[in-house]
């Protein structure tokens, strides 16, 4: 069994909103995805508000230049949420690459999935506080883009009229 099956059905398994997406029919080929009404995708949209919500808080409130913050449990907990979230964008990645979608949807998941670690780091590492405020931003538009790229309308493709 190749590596990508037995990581797929293992990620199939994890969590019952993943399996729901799945087995949801292949792609319309030139179809619109529209994914924002599917339990994973909502679930997607909600973590990611609710981790948004509390960067947005650190940032404002400097919670974040504590001395201790990062090895405390609210952080601790935020980060928990944070790769599980990573974790659940890689899942509807390959949900979405399962049923043969050409949209861009499915290589930004990816690319979220893949960036939230580094952002975690980038917050985690920063010398500074205002090395740290930047950070805290990137992982911010990070979190509303992931809302985004899942509630925005599909788009017709400029060249071909078909939505995509």
């Amino acid at each position: 069994m190749s590596c990508g099956i037995a990581l797929s059905l293992a990620l199939l398994m994890a969590d019952p909103n993943v399996a729901l997406a799945a087995a949801q029919p292949p792609a319309v080929a030139g179809a619109a995805v529209a994914v924002a009404a599917e339990p994973l995708f909502m679930d997607i949209v909600s973590r990611a508000g609710g981790l948004k919500s509390i960067v947005d808080a650190w940032k404002s409130n400097g919670t974040a230049d504590v001395s201790g913050f990062f090895s405390g449990p609210d952080y601790t907990d935020f980060r928990t949420r944070a790769v599980a979230l990573s974790t659940t964008d890689m899942q509807a990645h390959l949900v979405l690459k399962a049923r043969a979608t050409d949209g861009d949807l499915k290589c930004i998941l990816r690319g979220i999935s893949e960036d939230i670690p580094r952002r975690l780091e980038a917050v985690e590492t920063a010398t500074t506080p205002a090395a740290r405020a930047v950070a805290l931003d990137e992982l911010s538009y990070l979190l509303n883009d992931n809302i985004e790229v899942i509630t925005a309308p599909p788009r017709p493709d400029a060249q071909s009229g078909v939505p995509t």
